[in-house]
């Protein structure tokens, strides 16, 4: 099982960006499918999820309104597109997957996830 993560770049606050994230050698269509992002000297935090059996998403508060993930079921492929970037938004960013299903509480931890990508550099600059 392979995550791809792409699509992060260096961007001017206010500026969107969208990122992919495309799964080889499984589906997660009972499963649940997230970003999370790291930033220079923080630790890993959970950014957005998608739970697949119930079709629903979870955003952090800090992102609420200004993300937006997605999911194409026929291409294997998971979305975050970011809207109104701001410079505390510069991270690496993580797509993770599970096929088993997480109840709401648990879609935030990282040990829950089983799969993830490599990471992409988002860069907001003010």
């Amino acid at each position: 099982v392979q995550l791809q993560a792409s699509g992060g770049g260096s961007v001017q606050a206010g500026d969107s960006l969208r990122l992919s994230c495309a799964a080889s050698g499984r589906t997660f269509s009972r499963g649940v499918m997230g970003w999370f992002r790291q930033a220079p000297g923080k630790e890993r935090v959970f950014v957005a999820a998608f739970r697949w059996s119930v079709r629903d998403t979870y955003y952090a508060d800090s992102v609420k309104g200004r993300f937006t993930i997605s999911r194409d079921n026929a291409k294997n492929t998971m979305y975050l597109q970011m809207n109104s970037l701001k410079p505390e938004d510069t991270a690496i960013y993580y797509c993770a997957a599970t096929a088993r299903g997480l109840i709401v509480s648990s879609l935030y931890a990282i040990g829950n996830y089983d799969y993830w990508g490599q990471g992409t550099q988002v860069t907001v600059s003010s």
